[in-house]
C-alpha cells in the first residue's frame, strides 16, 4: 500500500506545480493481480483484511495461483467461493461482472498449454489487462482510487500547500490510507 500511495503523492505533487508539464509522467498503479493459494476451500482472513485494505486504493484482480492443481469442478466451487466471501465483506475487485472472451479470440487463440482455455484462463486474464479493458482500468484509477487520495491529501491540514510554498519536506507528515 505505502508504494501506491507513494505513486500517488509523486503524481500529486506534479500536478500541484505552479509550471507543470504538459504531460505528468502516470507512474500510479492501476492494477494488482491479487494471487490466492488454491486450497479449494475458502479465503484465509489475512487475504480478506488485505484485499479489503487494498481494494480502496487499487484496482484488484483476484487470480487462483496454480488453478491447473485443482480439476475442473474443484476451480468453478473455488471460485465462486472465492465471489461469495468477496460480496460478503465488501470487496471489490476488478472486473465487477465475470470477464467473458468472444468467441472470435477463442478461435484465434493458440493451443498451447496456457493459450488453451480448456487449461488455462490466462488468455482471459491477458485479455481483460491489454486488450479490452486496460483503458478503463486507468479511468477507474484516475476517477475514484486517485481521486480520494488526492482530495484526501489536500484537506490534510493544508500541507500539500505549504509544501509548495518552501516549507522543507521532512516537516510533512507521510500518510498511508
Amino acid at each position: 500500500m505505502k508504494f501506491i500511495n507513494d505513486q500517488y503523492e509523486a503524481y500529486l505533487q506534479e500536478e500541484i506545480n505552479i509550471n507543470r508539464k504538459k504531460r505528468i509522467p502516470d507512474s500510479r498503479v492501476h492494477c494488482c493481480i491479487y494471487f490466492i493459494p488454491p486450497t479449494g476451500h475458502c479465503l484465509r482472513p489475512l487475504d480478506v483484511e488485505f484485499m479489503r485494505r487494498l481494494s480502496k486504493v487499487v484496482n484488484i484482480v483476484p487470480v487462483i495461483a496454480k488453478a491447473d492443481t485443482l480439476t475442473l469442478e474443484e476451480r468453478d466451487f473455488f471460485k465462486k467461493k472465492i465471489r461469495e466471501e468477496l460480496r460478503a465483506n465488501g470487496i471489490d475487485v476488478y472486473p465487477q461482472k465475470e470477464f467473458d472472451e468472444d468467441a472470435e479470440d477463442r478461435n484465434d487463440q493458440r493451443e498451447d498449454q496456457v493459450e488453451n482455455i480448456a487449461h488455462c484462463e490466462f488468455a482471459y486474464l491477458r485479455d481483460l489487462l491489454i486488450r479490452t479493458h486496460m483503458q478503463n482500468i486507468k479511468d477507474i484509477t484516475s476517477s475514484i482510487h486517485y481521486e480520494m487520495y488526492r482530495v484526501r491529501r489536500l484537506n490534510e491540514n493544508n500541507t500539500v500547500v505549504a509544501h509548495a510554498n518552501g516549507i522543507p519536506e521532512h516537516h510533512l507528515a507521510a500518510h498511508e490510507m
